[in-house]
């Protein structure tokens, strides 16, 4: 009887085993092409969808310039490596030596050789191709170097110290300096290649006696070590070059930048003899296949490296011991003087006015006079408070929402021809965590958009302390019709949405029909969705499979996304730092979003750098509003773009705002027609510009200290300032800038600017007070500082508000608008205002009553010299500050409609009508005689005011109670 045993466990092996594991790799071999095919469909979708977001806004340029220079510099720079590696490799095996006796390491390296003997050209791919991807990538992300070198633009100045145009340091040394970084890198991977080849045939031993290296590899390895060294060598000189842009520890300013007495004494020809020992240390490398021997290029090699230490590091810091400690002063004051003033000029700050002022404790009567449009636009409504007020008396639904922080701008002001007046606005914008029900349908198909413009007087309220809105209500009612109401891109819009078609959109529920109002976006924004591949391709991009099978897409649907104006702005000008706070403004029928976007270098010689984040942080940075690239360190900056971003079409315009700036010019030529010229700008559109904010900060953080032209002073530091911290906030950082009309002592009339104060260093008193002009115009950008004498004692924001909550009639009064803890006080905005040749400061005071969620401006805080007064409406407390008769106080009484000014819904009977006729005189009477300074009059048009309001209050009950 045959063995079944013994003979059947080894055919199921060859009949089930093998087709096993034939079954593994095939499934293994599946699942990798599946794995692949993923991977590409990611790749190609994000391709698609980006050429197709590009395309439709217009810009389709930037993402092919883009696009074709990454992929020419990865296809480059990745060849380049891989042939440099590649030839290495390949001549290291040619140039192996035949192996005689087998060492015991040449033995155990065998299978290795054997290995690479069945795989040569695969193993030489992989050794060749790994280091060429990785350089790929690298240099691929370098395309911005690579635009700015080869399109660079003359800054038309030169540095002190090599007489090069700044356009050098800019643009041309970072590149070549990326040059050499690649070719050490190079050198580095062609070495350690050839050397594990050199190895592995026995061109290099580590056991045993003899030579450690065949006479093929050391002039091999050489060669490599001397082109090397000769890289360190170019290195060597361009570090001459970037002594101009060295950062360095220096008490007299942080973030010093540029050289100094030992850099341009010690340093600078140390450079210049590193770079001579390396050339010689590189040809003794050069020459070493011809002479057989090491000896000389490690000679070579300890001098440079004896060398480096000695007159690279020794030598510069005896000269500081020595020669400069003792009189550092003297010796640093050319240099101080050099960093001073390429600082100024890098960050525009070198045409700042700066003048001593008085600041008076009682106010002089005839600049008094000169005032009066100062004191008439004194901003009341602070926009970092009255959002929730905002959004209490006209959110109207839900589904939308206001930011945290309002924004100001300047509209005609009513009753006045050709006037404006501060204005603090904001959209309705869609909010989705309103939405009655939250479903895919109804967040991406249904509540799409925001709807309408909203805007209060910067300068007023009514009685009841309510904003004094111009444009309310939905539909939108106002001063600023007519124009597009609907919102779809906004700082809060941040989910796409699919639009058009047969899709009905919900504009807002229209409670007096019992009904949604609805509407299909009109507008050729987004991408069309007609197309399956298209919807596949944002189907993979959103991970939203209904994408791609969705019922609710039609012929005509088109997907909206990245619908901020920053992610737009950044998307299509990648070159440019944007500011972090947009503003909307109502132009031409349409409502746009400005933006204002930098162009920065950190390659300006001389001049101080500064960290973008933290210059343009204060103590309302704390949400979303932050400067794009914040980490960026830059010693160089210019508003040299003008951005909009319409709200419903979503189409981006770049302006040229700076025609002089070289940065700029050079990335228009990059990319050639997508910015527009100056002059493209309307007129419409210019009288809404203005100064930006981060711009601001970061200005008047560097004029704390180069405010000061003097070396010697400088050097001191005995008149450095501080931005001092914001007294109305609990976060303990700096007080922010706030925009205001006014007028600076060297001006005619009032200027809608930007402005700030200083505050000794470690010290509280007020230092100086600084504004920007920030209208456009001639005087556009103009920096004036009023530097406040030190033996005055001026008090500075934080001294005020103690004196607000220490003062013995104040304070009292403070604690009853509190009622015991049934109400809290919110204070608004402290300004400060040179007025009357003294300094003003005012301050709103806002009160949340018991069971009202949102501030009502009740009463006014002042400071002039030593009177402090605490006052029910601004023309009290000017009147009892500097020195006029008291004006009447208005009554307080509860408007109607949500404006006190403006066009209002109809009224329930003549009666009313006739009385709001009365209350919108009365009220333009109180703002005339505020502009002319008139603060009685201003008090009896109050009284009307109320007076009026109260009427058409008790008649509007009387109609709905009927006859």
């Amino acid at each position: 009887m045959p063995d079944r045993g013994g003979s059947r466990p080894s055919r199921p092996r060859r009949r089930v085993g093998l087709p096993g594991r034939g079954r593994r790799r095939t499934l293994l071999r599946a699942a990798a092409v599946l794995v692949v095919l993923i991977v590409l469909l990611v790749f190609c979708s994000g391709l698609w969808t980006g050429w197709l977001w590009y395309r439709s806004v217009g810009y389709s340029s930037v993402y092919s310039t883009r696009l074709w220079t990454r992929v020419t510099l990865f296809a480059v720079f990745g060849l380049l490596m891989t042939l440099v590696v590649g030839f290495n490799a390949w001549l290291a095996h040619r140039l192996r030596s035949p192996l005689s006796a087998m060492s015991e390491e040449q033995q155990s390296l065998e299978r290795y050789r054997d290995a690479v003997a069945r795989h040569r050209g695969r193993t030489l791919a992989a050794v060749a191709l790994i280091p060429g991807l990785v350089a790929g990538a690298t240099a691929s992300s370098a395309w911005q170097t690579w635009l700015a070198w080869i399109n660079g633009t003359s800054f038309g100045t030169v540095d002190p110290q090599f007489h090069l145009d700044v356009s050098f340091y800019a643009f041309d040394l970072p590149w070549y300096r990326f040059l050499v970084d690649f070719g050490f890198i190079a050198v580095v991977a062609a070495l350690a290649a050839s050397a594990l080849v050199h190895y592995l045939y026995g061109g290099i031993r580590t056991q045993g006696t003899g030579r450690r290296f065949s006479y093929a590899a050391q002039g091999h390895l050489a060669v490599l070590l001397g082109l090397f060294v000769a890289l360190k060598a170019v290195a060597y000189w361009l570090d001459r070059y970037a002594l101009a842009m060295k950062s360095s520890s220096f008490k007299a300013a942080d973030g010093w930048t540029g050289l100094r007495y030992v850099d341009a004494n010690a340093v600078l020809p140390a450079k210049t003899i590193l770079f001579c020992v390396a050339a010689i240390c590189a040809l003794l490398f050069l020459v070493t296949p011809l002479r057989r021997t090491w000896a000389l290029p490690m000679i070579g090699l300890g001098l440079m490296a004896l060398s480096s230490i000695l007159i690279g590091a020794v030598y510069p810091a005896i000269v500081q011991q020595f020669e400069v400690k003792p009189n550092e002063k003297a010796k640093e004051e050319p240099y101080i003087q050099r960093n001073i003033s390429a600082t100024r000029a890098a960050y525009g700050i070198a045409g700042t006015q700066a003048a001593d002022y008085a600041s008076n404790s009682t106010p002089d009567s005839a600049v008094l006079a000169q005032d009066s449009t100062t004191l008439a636009d004194i901003r009341l409504l602070d926009p970092n408070v009255v959002s929730p007020t905002f959004e209490q008396l006209q959110q109207q639904r839900g589904y939308y929402s206001f930011p945290t922080t309002l924004d100001v701008d300047r509209y005609p002001a009513a009753g006045t021809a050709g006037g404006t007046q501060d204005t603090v606005l904001a959209l309705r914008e869609l909010n989705l965590a309103g939405v009655p029900q939250n479903n895919w349908i109804n967040d991406h198909f249904q509540y799409t958009h925001g709807y309408g413009v909203v805007a209060a007087q910067g300068n007023a309220v009514d009685p009841t302390g309510k904003p004094v809105f111009t444009e309310y209500n939905l539909p939108p009612q106002g001063a600023l019709q007519p124009y597009q109401p609907r919102i779809y891109y906004g700082e809060g819009t941040t989910t796409y949405s699919v639009v058009g078609g047969t899709n009905q959109e919900i504009d807002y529920s229209d409670e007096s029909a019992g009904k949604d109002k609805t509407y299909t976006y009109q507008g050729n924004s987004g991408v069309s969705l007609g197309d399956p591949l298209t919807r596949l391709a944002y189907a993979v991009k959103f991970g939203e499979p209904q994408l791609l099978y969705s019922g609710a897409i039609s012929t005509g649907s088109r997907i909206l996304y990245d619908r901020t104006p920053q992610q737009r702005v950044q998307a299509v000008a990648p070159w440019l730092s944007i500011d972090g706070d947009p503003y909307p403004v109502v132009v031409g029928g349409h409502v746009e979003w400005v933006l204002d976007g930098y162009t920065t270098s950190d390659g300006y010689p001389y001049a101080s750098r500064t960290t973008l984040g933290d210059a343009t942080t204060d103590s309302l940075t704390s949400d979303s509003r932050s400067t794009v690239a914040p980490a960026n360190e830059v010693n160089y900056v210019r508003n040299s773009v003008k951005a909009t971003v319409d709200a419903y079409s979503g189409a981006v315009t770049l302006y040229q705002w700076d025609t002089k700036d070289p940065v700029l010019r050079t990335w228009m030529k990059a990319f050639p027609g997508t910015v527009q010229p100056y002059a493209g700008i309307s007129a419409d559109l210019k009288s809404h510009l203005r100064y930006p904010q981060d711009l601001f900060k970061v200005q008047r953080e560097l004029l704390t200290r180069y405010h000061v032209t003097d070396p010697a002073i400088f050097y001191n530091g005995s008149d450095v300032w501080q931005i001092p911290t914001d007294p109305t906030s609990r976060t303990g950082k700096s007080q922010p800038p706030y925009y205001l009309s006014l007028r600076m002592p060297d001006q005619k009339a009032a200027a809608f600017s930007l402005t700030t104060t200083f505050v000794p260093n470690q010290r509280d008193n007020l230092a100086a007070f600084m504004a920007v002009d920030s209208d456009p115009g001639p005087g556009y950008g103009t920096i004036r500082i009023l530097k406040v004498p030190t033996s005055t004692n001026t008090l500075g924001p934080v001294q005020v508000q103690a004196k607000f909550n220490s003062d013995p009639t104040v304070a009292p009064q403070i604690s009853l608008l509190q009622k015991s803890g049934d109400s809290t006080v919110e204070y608004g905005n402290l300004l400060t205002l040179p007025v009357g040749g003294g300094l003003l400061y005012v301050e709103p005071v806002y009160v949340r009553g018991a069971g009202v969620n949102y501030p009502l401006l009740q009463k006014v805080l002042a400071v002039y010299g030593n009177k402090t007064v605490l006052a029910p409406d601004l023309p009290t407390a000017l009147a009892s500050v500097l020195g006029t008769a008291p004006a009447t106080s208005p009554v307080a009484a509860p408007p109607t409609t949500p404006p006190t000014a403006g066009a209002a819904p109809p009224p329930a009977n003549a009666t009313v009508a006739k009385d709001l006729q009365d209350a919108q005189q009365a009220y333009q009477d109180s703002q005339a005689a505020l502009r002319k300074g008139d603060f009685a009059a201003y008090g009896q048009a109050q009284a009307r005011l109320g007076a009026a309001l109260n009427a058409a209050v008790a008649a509007e009950k009387a109609a709905a109670k009927g006859p």
